[in-house]
């Protein structure tokens, strides 16, 4: 099993990473006002809620196709690489600008846009809830494939982005509203808003899940269940 080579895996791990990374940008650049309320709340959240979600469905799917083992790898990678991104952002924001770009863009457009990418609140936010999200998310899913035989796969999918969105969103908003990225009056329309639009997502995309997980396991010939496995975040090792 560990030294099995997977055609679609490392293409999932790619768009995962790309997803993750992404919609982490999008959540510095720009906050998305629906001009509606839900229960008095508005319906405000960070833009990179558009993307995010998908994150989690190919979380979902790494889990219940690859196992806890191999998608425990997958978040591993995608937190140095969105690490990684913040220290570019923070390396290109304290290279001298060119005068033209100076005088038509200007560093402060850089700072207002992307500079959230370098800020200590953001980073902070973005690796510690995604961390603890996507290692929630996975763990529920492969604890509850066990308990269910492997059927009703909605119910784990939907249930294991219940858990991991519900501790993602909350831990983001709290930490970048706490180091003044987003205002204090917004943190808890955006908790609800995010986390309703996330799960939201998850269950639209249920046939699309199932669709994909049936061909994975069909084409890679693998279903595999976390029996024996030991679920410690910083274990690498085969089990």
């Amino acid at each position: 099993m560990e030294n099995r080579l997977y055609r679609y895996y490392d293409l999932i791990t790619a768009v995962f990473v790309t997803v993750l990374i992404v919609s982490n940008i999008l959540s510095s650049a720009k906050i998305v006002d629906w001009r509606v309320s839900l229960w008095g709340i508005p319906l405000a959240f960070d833009a990179g809620t558009l993307l995010f979600p998908v994150s989690y469905i190919f979380g979902d799917i790494l889990t219940e196709v690859y196992g806890y083992r191999r998608s425990r790898r997958v978040i591993w990678t995608g937190f140095f690489c969105l690490a990684f991104s913040s220290l570019l952002f923070w390396a290109v924001k304290n290279l001298p600008g060119e005068p033209l770009w100076e005088k038509t863009v200007g560093q402060g457009a850089y700072d207002a846009v992307l500079g959230g990418m370098t800020t200590g609140g953001i980073v902070l936010a973005s690796l510690t809830a995604y961390w603890a999200g996507e290692f929630s998310n996975s763990y529920v899913l492969a604890k509850m494939k066990v308990w269910s035989r492997g059927r009703w796969l909605w119910t784990r999918t939907v249930g294991s982005t219940l858990v991991g969105e519900g501790v993602d969103t909350a831990l983001f908003i709290v930490i970048a509203t706490l180091w003044g990225v987003f205002p204090p009056e917004l943190m808890v329309s955006l908790i609800v808003t995010n986390y309703l639009f996330k799960v939201f997502v998850e269950a639209v995309m249920t046939p699309a899940t199932y669709a994909v997980v049936a061909f994975l396991k069909r084409t890679e010939g693998v279903d595999h269940y976390d029996i024996g496995t030991n679920f410690n975040p910083f274990r690498f090792g085969s089990a």
